[in-house]
């Protein structure tokens, strides 16, 4: 054997561990089906997520970013695959035995509202399989692949009573294909969040076939989502219900996730689990809600991991405005609003306070008898604690600053809060109107240019500014005349966002015995970069995948990889994190000049 041979060996020899065995198989059999597969032809590799996969340890560190025969090889060999679905079996469809892959793959169950069936027993993944399950440094990585053929799980099956064929046309989600500009959008709009210190599943790898039909291979330390607990829940499955929460924690303690010292006390981890989720799902919809993320949060907890990680980015927006009166239009119902991502992650939490009494007595009591329990207040008080966090971080506030002024001076946070609110909120009179895909009310101020700008004018004029100049700085270009006309209320919020920000410095700058100035330009600082002018939004995502997806010629893998490295450092928000992109190559630097005059062109849209 050559030596190139045995690197390309030690490299890529992990790749054989994903292989459909995956430890919820043979540890929750009522949480799955499980399917046969074969092996799809004349796929190739559109994307490779080199970083990812170094910290994964599918490739050694320090890989180059570059596809190389052995490695292309690998990874169609792992993932290019296709169910042998229950319409092949209905219709006794014959493979050659030599395509058939020797271990099965799971489709998961859990809760979904757009199945007639409200219980779960019909719903779960309907186009995707686990592809298996790896270990690396300490962290077990689940790997799934969306696009691997249709499953008896998808709404389509269950709607029409009905298998389909994989590929069928006369169905667009039951067919079980997906398409490689869905895979384009999860992939820079993960990258983007994940550069940004938000969770979510990030994509790997993207297999393309003809007609831009994709496999998209996804990632992330552990992929339930609540709705895999709801399922045996509403089914009253005690035992099923136990399984998956005995796993769950076993798996977080394993990840060093799990934010508990160790106990052999079952009934004290049930209760650690609805404690967890609470403080998850309350700070992840305080994050959601001040970083304008719209994910159709809803009872079913089907877009949202246990974590309060993102997942299905077929339903995550991020606007460049506080559009709080957006609703996606899904045909038979609307959406959820941002404001009303709140009440729809306490509904989460609070089945898990009724799953953790559930394990522990065997009974399952309603769920309006937990309304009232002390971890609902405990959601409220974290999600107010974390809503002022975010309010500081945003003006340019470190962290110890973040925790000095909320711990310490918390009324004075709350008093700017809710004057900051108050133009946050501000909606056109247009009211509500017609979009592409549902319905929405302008907001009509950007406060991320009002924080982003103050600071810097107060520093050189030492005066606040006058109404007329506050109004200039803030108003966004979706405000009309009769938006902006000053009346007393105005000029007196106007006032008051001005003397409470200038207060929050000054109090900080007491306690530091440091003058005010020297804060001003650490915010000055920090606010810049947190405030960035430029910024993407579920509208430039989409403009952006489809110029990345119609460049002439075709982007290579190393490519593609490149402008999404380059893109999400131009999109890094984080003053704490030093993110430098260069580029060399003349093609790459206009296509760059390109996106980057999408995102600014979209950078108050939904």
């Amino acid at each position: 054997m050559s030596v190139a041979k045995k690197i390309s060996y030690q490299t890529y020899s992990k790749f054989e561990q994903i292989n459909g065995e995956h430890p919820l198989k043979s540890r929750i059999p009522g949480a799955h089906i499980a399917y046969q597969a074969r092996r799809r032809k004349d796929g190739k590799v559109r994307f490779f997520n080199f970083e990812l996969a170094q910290e994964m340890g599918l490739v050694e560190k320090g890989h180059p970013s570059q596809l190389n025969a052995d490695l292309e090889k690998k990874i169609l060999e792992t993932f290019s695959l296709v169910i042998i679905n229950d319409w092949d079996i209905e219709n006794n469809k014959k493979f050659p035995d030599h395509e058939i892959l020797p271990h099965t793959y799971m489709a998961t169950r859990y809760l979904q509202l757009q199945h007639p069936d409200k219980l779960g027993r019909t719903s779960g993944d309907g186009r995707t399989v686990w592809n298996g399950m790896i270990e690396h440094n300490g962290l077990q990585w689940d790997i799934s692949s969306c696009g691997t053929g249709g499953t008896r799980l998808s709404p389509a099956c269950n709607i029409n009573k009905k298998f389909y064929q994989t590929g069928d046309p006369s169905i667009s989600y039951g067919c079980g294909y997906a398409e490689v500009s869905e895979g384009m959008e999860t992939l820079i709009f993960s990258e983007v969040l994940h550069q940004n210190r938000f969770k979510t599943e990030r994509l790997l790898g993207i297999i393309e076939f003809e007609k831009g039909i994709a496999i998209n291979i996804r990632a992330y330390p552990n992929l339930l989502r609540p709705s895999h607990f709801f399922a045996p829940l509403k089914q009253s499955n005690h035992t099923t219900l136990k399984q998956l929460a005995d796993y769950y924690i076993e798996r977080e303690i394993r990840n060093k996730t799990w934010p508990y010292k160790k106990t052999d006390d079952l009934a004290l981890k049930y209760d650690q689990l609805a404690e967890m989720v609470t403080m998850n799902f309350s700070s992840m919809s305080a994050l959601f809600e001040d970083e304008y993320i719209f994910c159709w949060l809803d009872w079913d907890g089907d877009n949202i991991l246990m974590d309060g990680g993102i997942i299905d980015y077929g339903s995550i927006r991020q606007f460049g405005l506080f559009h709080s009166e957006y609703r996606y239009d899904d045909v038979q119902r609307f959406s959820t609003t941002i404001l009303e991502q709140k009440l729809k992650a306490k509904y989460i939490a609070q089945c898990f306070v009724q799953i953790a009494d559930f394990l522990k007595t065997g009974k399952k009591k309603s769920l309006q008898k937990f309304k009232n329990h002390a971890l609902m207040k405990k959601f409220d008080k974290n999600f107010e604690y974390h809503k002022n966090l975010n309010l500081l971080r945003k003006i340019g506030f470190d962290e110890l600053a973040q925790k000095e002024l909320v711990e310490n001076h918390v009324q004075k946070v709350e008093k700017f809060r809710k004057v900051f609110s108050y133009f946050e909120r501000s909606k056109s009179k247009k009211g509500i109107y017609k979009v592409a895909d549902g319905i929405t009310q302008d907001a009509i101020f950007c406060m991320r240019d009002i924080l982003r700008e103050f600071p810097q004018l107060y520093s050189v004029k030492k005066t606040f500014l006058g109404p007329k100049d506050f109004i200039e700085v803030t108003k966004s270009s979706y405000a009309k005349k009769a938006d902006l006309k000053l009346n007393p209320i105005k000029v007196r919020q106007i006032r008051k966002f001005q003397e409470y920000y200038v207060q929050l410095l000054s109090t900080l700058a007491k306690k530091r015995k440091q003058p005010v100035d020297n804060i001003l330009l650490e915010v000055i600082m920090r606010s810049s970069i947190i405030n960035k002018y430029d910024r993407v939004t579920g509208n430039s995502i989409s403009f952006v995948v489809e110029k990345i997806t119609n460049s002439k010629p075709k982007l290579s893998p190393e490519e593609t990889f490149q402008v999404t490295q380059n893109f999400k450092f131009y999109q890094s928000m984080d003053p704490d994190k030093i993110s430098q992109y260069s580029i060399a190559d003349q093609r790459q630097k206009n296509l760059f000049n390109r996106l980057a005059g999408i995102v600014r062109e979209n950078r108050e849209s939904l």
